[in-house]
């Protein structure tokens, strides 16, 4: 029984595949019947069933199956890889599992409608029109800064710990839900990381658990890039997959929160991709833009590049490449460095804002 069952779900595997790459093709299809059908009946259920437990139950899966295939690969050089047949089908149907669950239970959503087709806004805009959203982000950054500070040169301390940070990037979405029905977060699955440490040094700040649905965060980061980062996370889990689209989410809702602290860390966020553009595509007016920040601000961004320098390690870009080519499989061919996308959502939706 168990021999025909692994043999079918094995078969299912390639199966699954080619339905991936039928799916690719209608991407209105994936937005109409799972990103705006099914996926949100599943994320809310995810988050009932697990949101409540303190500690993430998805780093346990996690650590249970690297524990498996440890063990696995333990037996299969032991027996020297004897019975091939068998624990090939055996492998396989595990990967046919978790392979379906991955897509079922969050996956389908990078193939979803690209955002800037449900926002109705353009994803080209022209050299002045980004150095003029780049310069607006300065001027809005530096007052933020000042009206905290009172004093230019001075690096902004944030007066919260990191779980009141969790809970006012929750009420981002909720000021934001009344213009964005589909941002609307009910039901909190936002965690620490059991893994924060090697999550440093492999160089993330946070990431879904797209098998349990739970927002994962890197408690070990700056508390400056933690607005950015766990807005980011609940980005992912209301079904916003792409890395860049995550990003604008995350923009959005803290670059229009009510506090002052959140609002200054999402127009320094949006900054950095703004800027970043800037400086590659006119690196003059990038340097002359980058003299016009506040020194505190920059001292913030200094905190956070030394932070990353500091935990810096041979395996790093493996890791960093791996996640690219992850990223690349799942309808992202720019892999991690998908900025431009995110810097013209952004210029484009404060264009549209404007008129």
């Amino acid at each position: 029984m168990k021999k025909k069952l692994n043999i079918t779900l094995s078969i299912l595997l390639p199966v699954q595949i080619v339905l991936i790459e039928l799916l690719k093709t209608n991407p209105v299809w994936i937005e109409h019947f799972y990103s705006k059908g099914l996926y949100p009946y599943i994320s809310q259920s995810l988050r009932v069933l697990l949101g409540w437990i303190p500690f993430s139950i998805g780093d346990f899966l996690y650590a249970l199956l690297i524990l498996g295939l440890i063990r696995w690969m333990y037996i299969r050089i032991k027996t020297k890889f004897k019975a091939p047949k068998q624990w090939i089908f055996s492998a396989l149907a595990t990967l046919s599992i978790i392979y379906g669950c991955f897509n079922l239970f969050w996956g389908y959503n990078y193939y979803r409608l690209p955002l800037h087709i449900s926002l109705e806004i353009k994803t080209d805009y022209s050299p002045e029109e980004l150095v003029t959203y780049t310069t607006y982000l300065i001027e809005e950054s530096n007052r933020l800064h000042k009206e905290i500070t009172q004093n230019d040169t001075l690096q902004v301390k944030f007066p919260f710990t990191k779980l009141e940070v969790d809970e006012m990037a929750i009420k981002g979405y909720e000021n934001i839900s009344h213009e964005f029905p589909e941002l609307t977060y009910t039901q909190r699955s936002l965690k620490p990381s059991l893994f924060s440490i090697p999550l440093t040094y492999m160089g993330f700040n946070g990431y879904l658990n797209p098998l349990t649905n739970e927002a994962q965060y890197n408690r070990q980061i700056p508390l400056f890039k933690l607005p950015s980062t766990t807005s980011h996370e609940i980005g992912h889990q209301l079904g916003y997959a792409k890395e860049n689209e995550a990003n604008y989410m995350a923009c959005l809702t803290t670059m229009n929160h009510p506090d002052i602290y959140m609002r200054y860390a999402g127009y320094t966020f949006a900054l950095q991709y703004s800027l970043g553009e800037v400086l590659k595509t006119q690196p003059c007016v990038g340097q002359n833009l980058v003299g016009t920040i506040n020194t505190g601000i920059l001292k913030d961004y200094r905190e956070v590049r030394l932070f990353w320098e500091d935990h810096n390690n041979p395996l790093e870009p493996f890791f960093k490449l791996f996640y690219g080519n992850y990223l690349k499989a799942n309808n992202q061919p720019q892999g991690i460095k998908s900025y431009s996308y995110v810097v013209a959502l952004l210029v484009n939706q404060h264009q549209k804002n404007l008129k």
